[in-house]
């Protein structure tokens, strides 16, 4: 890539091998989509290089952006299109593959460049890995920050397949950063059952939502002001979800989704989100268009109440 092929504006936060070639969500036109006037800015990120099972996740974030080209930009429940507030597109972050922290790293460094525009960062995955950098970069920016995992695994392991920076481990190096909030959960290990236990952190598992109808004010009491939101998209359920690297039964539905984040939107600040994990060749073409909406729905929740 040369810079001719960078779009003029996003050229700003091009290094040389940084990134790939740019595609725009929702097909927004100028100045919608400019970089100086965007309140949003869209990261994708195609890297998959400690997936385990169903690997393929490197090609969630093209797969989003090309399905939010069918998106109707008005927003029924929010009553305008929430496309106003600009949604820039950067050009995909180029994978290294030499090692995960190198890639944690990458994403660390192009997120702390946006903070410092002061936009709103969506990072879209890729593995889960790399929640990781980003976390680290609004931790600096937001002292008090506080992470809303939504998840059907904990992501607690020390170490992985013989690395720390495995998306097995990520809520475990997230958790030695800021406090976490693990939301949606229904799988983990005996490793990570013991460091809940020895850490005195209690999970919002799967269970506990559907005999709950108080959980989303627990939820909101375990946050700080100032809140990141990482979703694996696994946290859904399969019926609804099937493209993901290592499904489980019982998940979320959609509308338990968006409660939870828009609820998180309306209370506290959210500062930024990813959504991670995403594996278009396992499921229908639908999946991707889910997440495309989410995507553009979680930008108005937490854009547009930002002066609230």
């Amino acid at each position: 890539m040369n810079e001719r092929d960078c779009h003029p504006e996003a050229f700003a936060y091009w290094h040389e091998g940084a990134f790939l070639s740019r595609r725009v969500f929702a097909g927004l036109a100028s100045p919608y989509s400019d970089l100086h006037r965007a309140r949003t800015v869209i990261v994708p990120v195609p890297y998959d290089g400690t997936s385990e099972w169903r690997s393929g996740s490197r090609h969630g974030p093209q797969a989003i952006i090309d399905a939010s080209q069918y998106l109707e930009l008005y927003d029924i429940e929010m009553d305008r299109e929430i496309s106003e507030v600009g949604i820039c597109t950067l050009p995909e972050v180029e994978p290294l593959l030499n090692s995960p922290q190198d890639m944690i790293d990458r994403v660390y460094q192009v997120t702390k460049s946006l903070i410092q525009k002061e936009k709103f960062v969506v990072l879209l995955g890729g593995e889960h890995s790399l929640s990781l950098g980003a976390v680290r970069a609004f931790g600096e920016a937001f002292p008090k920050l506080s992470v809303l995992q939504l998840d059907a695994h904990a992501d607690l392991r020390d170490e992985y397949l013989g690395t720390r920076y495995s998306q097995a481990c990520v809520m475990r190096r997230i958790s030695e950063l800021c406090p976490i909030s693990q939301v949606g959960v229904r799988s983990l290990s005996l490793e990570e059952k013991q460091f809940l236990t020895q850490n005195k952190l209690i999970p919002f598992y799967m269970s506990d939502l559907a005999s709950s109808a108080t959980y989303i004010d627990r939820i909101l009491d375990s946050l700080s002001e100032d809140v990141y939101v990482t979703i694996d998209v696994d946290v859904l359920d399969p019926s609804i979800m099937s493209a993901v690297g290592t499904p489980e039964p019982d998940g979320m539905s959609w509308r338990q989704l968006l409660d939870i984040v828009e609820s998180v939107a309306s209370r506290k600040r959210v500062v930024g989100f990813d959504l991670m994990e995403f594996c278009p060749a396992e499921g229908p073409g639908s999946c991707a268009f889910l997440l495309a909406k989410m995507a553009y729905k979680l930008i108005g929740s937490a854009v547009l109440r930002e002066g609230r």
